[in-house]
């Protein structure tokens, strides 16, 4: 079976053509001409510093190597990335999007006796409060009907949330909210990569709690 290289440089070309070879070699000969006939280098001061430039000869390759390495994981990143447009993708958050998605989620630690939604929008003012009273442990949804608390329909637009949930005794219970967004577009900026969601927001692929289909 024939085995194709995947673009990293595994010949010996780049050592052949180390230019830190030809300047090491030229300082050694330049060395060896004006050394004092009287008092020759020592061989084992020779021996010495051909070990040493072998070394950092072997660095010098292998930080090339790595690099080359670095190239070829960064294009197929990208390329996988690329293939997220169009998946739903499940991030930790806490926006909403009225004209994208009603259904804020979250996850409990451990059950809880009383759970309160509050929602914010743009400008950071509170226009809805939620009561759920008890939620199981786990995976929670509610899904927002778009009004405030007085009952009046609110604009499309992105929204901010907050889950407090307490138990029986009143301690506080861990709570971790997230959203299951579209992938719409694949931006890089600064070296790094970023998913545009259907929301308008912008994660990074290590972001990414799960996957989900077209």
């Amino acid at each position: 079976m024939e085995i194709t290289s995947i673009g990293v440089n595994t010949d010996t070309e780049a050592q052949k053509n180390n230019p830190l070879r030809d300047e090491f070699l030229r300082l050694f000969v330049t060395q060896l001409r004006y050394q004092d006939p009287l008092s020759p280098l020592d061989s084992k001061d020779m021996t010495a510093q051909l070990a040493q430039f072998s070394s950092l000869e072997q660095l010098q390759y292998i930080k090339m190597q790595l690099a080359d390495l670095l190239l070829f994981q960064n294009s197929l990143q990208n390329t996988l990335t690329v293939s997220l447009i169009g998946r739903e993708v499940s991030v930790e958050g806490d926006t909403i999007s009225l004209d994208v998605s009603k259904e804020i989620r979250f996850r409990l630690s451990a059950p809880a006796e009383k759970v309160k939604i509050q929602i914010y929008d743009s400008s950071g003012n509170l226009v809805r409060e939620v009561n759920l009273g008890r939620c199981s442990e786990g995976e929670n949804t509610y899904t927002w009907d778009g009004y405030d608390n007085s009952g009046n329909p609110l604009p499309d637009g992105l929204y901010r949330f907050s889950v407090e949930a307490y138990d029986q005794e009143g301690s506080t219970v861990e709570v971790q909210t997230f959203k299951t967004a579209r992938v719409t577009a694949v931006t890089f900026q600064d070296n790094i990569t970023y998913l545009v969601l259907d929301d308008g927001t912008k994660v990074q692929l290590n972001e990414i709690l799960s996957i989900g289909g077209v």
